[in-house]
């Protein structure tokens, strides 16, 4: 019924292969050295050859394999400059479009789904796809109303085949992980099946979804596209046309890579406060750039897709990530080490140094540290590589941290986002939206002291208008 391969041995047999291949190109990487030719030029070579077919099997087989090489995509600045110029290109093709389904094969999902004239239900509709994910792909459309529409069509056999690539991948892991230093690949393949059943329920996305639109309605600054319709497999929302994060990420002008870099910010940390939900698959996609900002039409807003993944935050981010990053910013290291010990970041059987703790957190928040912080590849790598490096001490304190289940999601999306930015090489203002979203980043009697000044400025400003009338 679909080009998308579902029976399990097709499937295992093309992603167990790419080990086989990973060891045949390193051979053939030898044979190239001992003929002669530069280890540079022939450890290019093999690493773009890597790239291709690691990418092209995960796009191909979409599924599980290409959620993955999404959730991986955004990590790619923090591989060595040598190292990351082949694999951005097959990486960023993973980030807006994946081989299409047939088109009988969308026609008879919707006549499944929305009945056998569901073609009624459209003044137009295009039959091709306008994008495509790991689990679905967006046809254009517009609905019977005249509104313009964006129409996902869930792929048949979609469940089977991520859980089928997600165990598949986790057996080869290891071999994956050279890919991003310093993360460990198994527990987001992990994390990544965990939320299957979440990703193929329409319902829960058009739910999380319309709470978004509702939220930020009136908000300048972002635009969430509401839902029109949605059924099992099936789910309409409005359509937004806008630039894509990846093109800006290409060939973006500065003031549009801060911009962008700005509102992604913006909407990582007040997005859980106003609605009690976290977008949780913050790659390249899932945004788009929107002529008509606050400042007018050459300004710009951030246009949301995709909320097949979401964390539930009723009270917001958690209180003690922002207690604990401005204890850090404020050196108070046996503070910070005592919040870790009690959320769990330090099991019991763990003892280490305060000062230690302190020392390695505090390049990971040099963002927070500064009004405003320029975001680039090279910081990225220097943090990967510091802390990937088994020599230095910060990856001897690293191995020795735990990461509670509770923040296992959170700390995926910030990361995933801070590899976005880097990507974007945006200068933001973080910690103008850690001040206005985090709970406990600012002091409560800071906070009181704010709000007394706010005040005081109300009445000041009053009283002179008054004066003047």
């Amino acid at each position: 019924m679909s080009d998308l391969p579902r029976k399990a041995v097709t499937r295992t047999a093309k992603l167990a292969a790419l080990p086989l291949g990973f060891a045949g190109r390193a051979t053939w990487g030898l044979g190239k050295r001992i003929v002669g030719e530069s280890a540079e030029i022939v450890g290019q070579q093999l690493q773009q050859r890597t790239a291709e077919q690691l990418f092209k099997v995960l796009g191909e087989l979409k599924g599980g394999a290409m959620k993955f090489g999404q959730a991986l995509s955004v990590f790619e600045s923090a591989l060595p400059e040598e190292v990351a110029g082949p694999y951005r290109a097959a990486l960023t093709k993973l980030q807006e479009a994946a081989p299409p389904m047939p088109t009988r094969t969308v026609h008879s999902v919707l006549a499944e789904r929305l009945g056998e004239d569901w073609q009624e239900l459209f003044l137009e509709f295009e039959d091709r796809p306008a994008a495509a994910a790991s689990i679905g792909q967006v046809h254009r459309g517009v609905w019977q109303d005249g509104r313009e529409v964006a129409v996902k069509v869930q792929y048949p056999g979609a469940g089977e085949a991520l859980l089928s690539d997600l165990n598949q991948l986790s057996r080869f892991a290891r071999l994956l992980g050279p890919l991003v230093p310093g993360m460990d690949i198994k527990p987001l393949i992990t994390e990544l099946k965990d939320r299957v059943s979440e990703e193929l329920d329409y319902d829960l996305e058009a739910q999380a979804q319309r709470t978004h639109a509702e939220v930020f309605d009136d908000d300048p600054d972002i635009v969430v596209p509401d839902v029109v319709h949605q059924c099992e497999q099936v789910l309409i929302t409005e359509w937004i046309d806008g630039i894509p994060m990846s093109e800006i990420i290409s060939n973006g002008t500065q003031e549009q890579r801060d911009r962008a870099g700005q509102l992604l910010a913006h909407f990582l940390f007040s997005g859980p406060a106003r609605t009690g939900l976290l977008h949780a698959d913050p790659h390249p996609g899932n945004f788009r750039l929107l002529p008509g900002g606050p400042q007018g039409e050459d300004d710009w807003r951030l246009g949301v897709l995709d909320f097949g993944t979401v964390d539930r935050l009723p009270g917001g981010l958690p209180e003690p990530i922002g207690e604990a990053l401005r204890m850090t910013l404020d050196g108070e290291a046996e503070a910070v080490y005592e919040m870790l010990c009690a959320e769990g970041f330090v099991k019991e059987s763990i003892e280490l140094a305060p000062d230690a703790v302190l020392e390695y957190l505090l390049p990971i928040i040099e963002p927070a540290r500064v009004d405003a912080f320029t975001f680039t590849r090279g910081w990225m790598r220097s943090q990967a590589a510091r802390i990937g490096d088994p020599r230095s001490p910060a990856y001897q304190l690293a191995k020795q941290l735990n990461l509670p289940p509770a923040y296992l999601l959170i700390h995926r999306v910030t990361l995933s986002t801070i590899g976005v930015l880097c990507q974007l090489g945006a200068t933001v203002r973080l910690r103008d939206e850690l001040e206005e979203w985090l709970v406990g980043f600012v002091a409560e009697g800071e906070a009181e002291v704010e709000e007394g000044e706010e005040a005081d400025e109300d009445v000041y400003e009053t009283e002179g208008t008054a004066a003047e009338a």
